[in-house]
Protein backbone atom coordinates (compact mmCIF):
# COMPACT_ATOMS: atom_id res chain seq x y z
CA UNK A 1 0.00 0.00 0.00
CA UNK A 2 1.45 3.63 -0.84
CA UNK A 3 2.20 5.35 1.93
CA UNK A 4 1.57 8.82 2.71
CA UNK A 5 4.11 10.70 1.34
CA UNK A 6 5.67 13.46 4.07
CA UNK A 7 6.18 16.60 1.74
CA UNK A 8 6.10 19.11 4.31
CA UNK A 9 9.24 18.42 5.62
CA UNK A 10 11.16 19.17 2.03
CA UNK A 11 8.50 20.11 -0.12
CA UNK A 12 9.58 17.47 -2.48
CA UNK A 13 7.06 15.37 -4.35
CA UNK A 14 9.49 14.07 -7.38
CA UNK A 15 12.49 12.60 -7.62
CA UNK A 16 13.92 12.77 -11.42
CA UNK A 17 17.24 10.66 -12.31
CA UNK A 18 20.17 10.34 -14.66
CA UNK A 19 19.86 6.74 -15.06
CA UNK A 20 23.36 5.52 -16.54
CA UNK A 21 25.86 5.77 -13.78
CA UNK A 22 23.26 7.03 -11.29
CA UNK A 23 20.88 4.15 -11.46
CA UNK A 24 22.53 1.61 -13.76
CA UNK A 25 26.23 0.42 -13.93
CA UNK A 26 27.67 2.34 -16.73
CA UNK A 27 31.03 3.55 -15.66
CA UNK A 28 31.75 -0.41 -15.03
CA UNK A 29 29.90 -1.28 -17.83
CA UNK A 30 31.41 0.71 -20.51
CA UNK A 31 34.96 0.58 -18.68
CA UNK A 32 34.86 -3.41 -19.29
CA UNK A 33 33.52 -2.85 -22.77
CA UNK A 34 36.24 -0.88 -23.63
CA UNK A 35 39.04 -3.06 -22.17
CA UNK A 36 37.57 -5.47 -24.36
CA UNK A 37 38.96 -3.88 -27.32
CA UNK A 38 42.08 -3.10 -26.21
CA UNK A 39 42.62 -6.74 -25.63
CA UNK A 40 41.31 -7.72 -28.93
CA UNK A 41 43.43 -5.11 -30.39
CA UNK A 42 46.29 -6.81 -29.35
CA UNK A 43 47.48 -4.26 -26.43
CA UNK A 44 49.17 -6.95 -23.55
CA UNK A 45 49.16 -4.02 -21.17
CA UNK A 46 46.08 -1.97 -20.86
CA UNK A 47 45.27 1.38 -19.13
CA UNK A 48 42.47 0.38 -16.26
CA UNK A 49 38.71 0.45 -17.41
CA UNK A 50 37.93 3.57 -15.97
CA UNK A 51 40.36 5.38 -17.69
CA UNK A 52 39.67 3.97 -20.31
CA UNK A 53 36.28 5.24 -20.02
CA UNK A 54 36.74 8.54 -19.25
CA UNK A 55 39.31 8.92 -22.34
CA UNK A 56 35.98 7.89 -24.18
CA UNK A 57 33.50 9.86 -22.53
CA UNK A 58 35.36 12.98 -23.01
CA UNK A 59 35.06 11.99 -26.71
CA UNK A 60 31.69 11.45 -26.03
CA UNK A 61 30.57 14.81 -24.60
CA UNK A 62 32.27 16.53 -27.48
CA UNK A 63 30.03 14.36 -29.94
CA UNK A 64 26.45 14.94 -28.47
CA UNK A 65 27.38 19.02 -28.11
CA UNK A 66 27.26 19.07 -31.92
CA UNK A 67 23.79 18.45 -34.34
CA UNK A 68 21.54 15.57 -33.15
CA UNK A 69 22.31 11.88 -33.66
CA UNK A 70 20.66 8.97 -32.52
CA UNK A 71 22.40 7.76 -29.49
CA UNK A 72 23.18 4.47 -31.41
CA UNK A 73 25.00 6.81 -33.90
CA UNK A 74 26.48 8.85 -30.61
CA UNK A 75 28.07 5.42 -29.32
CA UNK A 76 29.75 4.37 -33.21
CA UNK A 77 31.42 7.68 -33.66
CA UNK A 78 32.80 8.04 -30.11
CA UNK A 79 33.92 4.75 -30.11
CA UNK A 80 35.21 4.33 -33.23
CA UNK A 81 37.09 7.98 -32.75
CA UNK A 82 38.48 6.09 -29.35
CA UNK A 83 39.58 3.71 -31.35
CA UNK A 84 42.05 5.98 -33.55
CA UNK A 85 43.50 7.80 -30.77
CA UNK A 86 44.39 4.57 -28.89
CA UNK A 87 45.67 3.10 -32.15
CA UNK A 88 43.06 0.03 -32.25
CA UNK A 89 41.71 -0.48 -35.33
CA UNK A 90 37.83 -0.68 -35.67
CA UNK A 91 35.62 -3.12 -36.50
CA UNK A 92 32.33 -2.62 -37.94
CA UNK A 93 31.10 -4.79 -35.65
CA UNK A 94 31.51 -3.05 -32.55
CA UNK A 95 29.04 -0.97 -33.29
CA UNK A 96 26.21 -3.56 -32.62
CA UNK A 97 28.69 -4.81 -29.79
CA UNK A 98 28.48 -1.50 -28.04
CA UNK A 99 24.91 -1.04 -28.04
CA UNK A 100 24.32 -4.48 -27.14
CA UNK A 101 26.42 -4.04 -24.23
CA UNK A 102 24.79 -1.32 -22.90
CA UNK A 103 21.46 -2.68 -22.88
CA UNK A 104 22.95 -5.69 -20.94
CA UNK A 105 24.49 -3.07 -18.14
CA UNK A 106 23.44 -4.26 -15.01
CA UNK A 107 21.56 -1.56 -12.13
CA UNK A 108 23.23 -0.92 -8.77
CA UNK A 109 22.53 -3.52 -6.28
CA UNK A 110 20.76 -0.63 -4.24
CA UNK A 111 18.88 0.56 -7.39
CA UNK A 112 15.75 -1.32 -6.99
CA UNK A 113 15.06 -1.48 -3.63
CA UNK A 114 15.90 2.25 -2.38
CA UNK A 115 13.18 3.09 -5.30
CA UNK A 116 10.75 0.97 -3.93
CA UNK A 117 10.93 2.46 -0.77
CA UNK A 118 10.71 6.16 -2.23
CA UNK A 119 7.69 5.14 -4.03
CA UNK A 120 6.33 3.28 -0.92
CA UNK A 121 6.56 6.62 0.26
CA UNK A 122 4.55 8.40 -2.20
CA UNK A 123 7.22 9.76 -4.37
CA UNK A 124 7.09 9.98 -7.99
CA UNK A 125 9.69 9.30 -10.17
CA UNK A 126 11.37 10.37 -13.34
CA UNK A 127 14.25 8.99 -15.57
CA UNK A 128 15.85 12.30 -17.93
CA UNK A 129 18.32 10.18 -19.95
CA UNK A 130 21.04 10.81 -22.73
CA UNK A 131 20.14 7.73 -24.73
CA UNK A 132 17.01 6.34 -27.29
CA UNK A 133 14.54 5.07 -26.13
CA UNK A 134 14.82 0.66 -27.48
CA UNK A 135 18.21 1.31 -25.39
CA UNK A 136 16.73 2.72 -22.34
CA UNK A 137 14.07 -0.24 -22.32
CA UNK A 138 16.52 -3.16 -21.03
CA UNK A 139 17.50 -1.02 -18.58
CA UNK A 140 13.85 -0.41 -17.69
CA UNK A 141 13.48 -4.23 -17.59
CA UNK A 142 16.77 -4.72 -15.67
CA UNK A 143 15.56 -2.58 -13.04
CA UNK A 144 11.76 -3.65 -12.74
CA UNK A 145 11.00 -0.23 -11.46
CA UNK A 146 7.71 1.33 -12.79
CA UNK A 147 8.61 5.56 -13.43
CA UNK A 148 6.06 8.19 -13.53
CA UNK A 149 8.06 9.52 -16.49
CA UNK A 150 10.66 8.86 -18.93
CA UNK A 151 12.32 11.72 -21.30
CA UNK A 152 15.03 10.47 -23.55
CA UNK A 153 17.44 12.52 -25.41
CA UNK A 154 15.74 10.97 -28.72
CA UNK A 155 12.71 12.54 -27.62
CA UNK A 156 14.23 15.90 -26.87
CA UNK A 157 16.48 15.45 -29.93
CA UNK A 158 18.97 17.16 -27.63
CA UNK A 159 21.35 16.04 -25.23
CA UNK A 160 22.37 17.02 -21.16
CA UNK A 161 23.61 19.34 -20.74
CA UNK A 162 21.06 21.26 -22.97
CA UNK A 163 18.37 23.57 -21.24
CA UNK A 164 15.91 22.10 -23.96
CA UNK A 165 16.27 18.46 -21.98
CA UNK A 166 15.08 20.08 -19.06
CA UNK A 167 12.68 22.27 -20.17
CA UNK A 168 11.15 19.13 -21.50
CA UNK A 169 11.27 17.04 -18.56
CA UNK A 170 9.62 20.57 -16.34
CA UNK A 171 6.80 20.65 -19.14
CA UNK A 172 6.13 17.13 -18.75
CA UNK A 173 6.27 16.49 -15.70
CA UNK A 174 4.16 19.35 -14.76
CA UNK A 175 5.66 19.84 -11.47
CA UNK A 176 7.61 23.17 -10.16
CA UNK A 177 10.80 22.90 -10.13
CA UNK A 178 11.19 22.96 -6.34
CA UNK A 179 9.37 20.25 -5.86
CA UNK A 180 11.81 18.21 -7.79
CA UNK A 181 14.97 16.35 -6.89
CA UNK A 182 17.13 15.73 -9.20
CA UNK A 183 19.64 12.67 -8.22
CA UNK A 184 22.76 12.21 -10.47
CA UNK A 185 25.99 11.23 -10.36
CA UNK A 186 27.25 13.52 -12.71
CA UNK A 187 28.11 17.44 -12.86
CA UNK A 188 28.43 18.54 -16.14
CA UNK A 189 25.61 16.88 -17.88
CA UNK A 190 23.05 16.67 -14.65
CA UNK A 191 23.71 19.00 -11.59
CA UNK A 192 24.81 22.18 -12.31
CA UNK A 193 22.08 22.52 -15.44
CA UNK A 194 19.55 20.94 -12.50
CA UNK A 195 20.62 23.81 -9.97
CA UNK A 196 19.97 26.35 -12.95
CA UNK A 197 16.57 25.37 -13.45
CA UNK A 198 15.43 25.51 -9.58
CA UNK A 199 16.06 21.84 -8.91
CA UNK A 200 16.70 20.45 -5.82
CA UNK A 201 19.60 18.54 -6.09
CA UNK A 202 21.42 15.04 -5.12
CA UNK A 203 25.02 13.84 -5.80
CA UNK A 204 24.88 10.34 -5.36
CA UNK A 205 29.08 10.14 -4.59
CA UNK A 206 29.67 6.40 -5.02
CA UNK A 207 33.32 7.02 -5.39
CA UNK A 208 34.20 9.15 -2.26
CA UNK A 209 35.17 11.54 -4.52
CA UNK A 210 36.21 14.85 -3.23
CA UNK A 211 33.66 18.17 -4.75
CA UNK A 212 35.66 19.79 -6.82
CA UNK A 213 33.00 21.52 -8.86
CA UNK A 214 31.91 25.21 -7.99
CA UNK A 215 28.52 23.93 -7.60
CA UNK A 216 27.37 22.36 -5.02
CA UNK A 217 24.63 19.83 -4.28
CA UNK A 218 22.07 19.88 -1.84
CA UNK A 219 22.63 16.60 -0.78
CA UNK A 220 25.67 13.69 -0.89
CA UNK A 221 24.97 10.86 -0.62
CA UNK A 222 27.31 7.51 -0.51
CA UNK A 223 24.54 5.52 -2.70
CA UNK A 224 20.80 5.52 -3.13
CA UNK A 225 19.81 4.78 0.52
CA UNK A 226 20.11 8.56 0.76
CA UNK A 227 17.22 8.88 -1.34
CA UNK A 228 15.18 6.18 0.71
CA UNK A 229 15.90 8.31 3.79
CA UNK A 230 15.20 11.31 2.48
CA UNK A 231 10.93 10.28 1.27
CA UNK A 232 11.26 8.70 4.72
CA UNK A 233 11.14 5.39 4.37
CA UNK A 234 9.65 3.63 7.67
CA UNK A 235 11.93 0.60 7.24
CA UNK A 236 15.40 0.44 8.39
CA UNK A 237 17.83 2.30 6.02
CA UNK A 238 21.01 -0.25 6.50
CA UNK A 239 22.63 -1.56 3.14
CA UNK A 240 21.46 -5.20 3.02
Amino acid sequence: MMGQFRMSEHGVTWATFDCYGTLIDWEGGMGAFLYSIALRSGDEAPRPGPILREEWESIQFDIIQGPYKTYKQVLSESVRAWCEVRGYPYIDAYDDAAVSSMRAFQPFHDTRPALLRAQAEGMKLAIISNIDHDILAHSLNHMQIEFDEVITAEDCRAYKPAHSVFERALDQIGAPAKEMLHVAFGFKYDIGPARQFGWNTAWVNRNAEALTDSTTPDHIWSDLWGLAAFAGSPYDVVKP
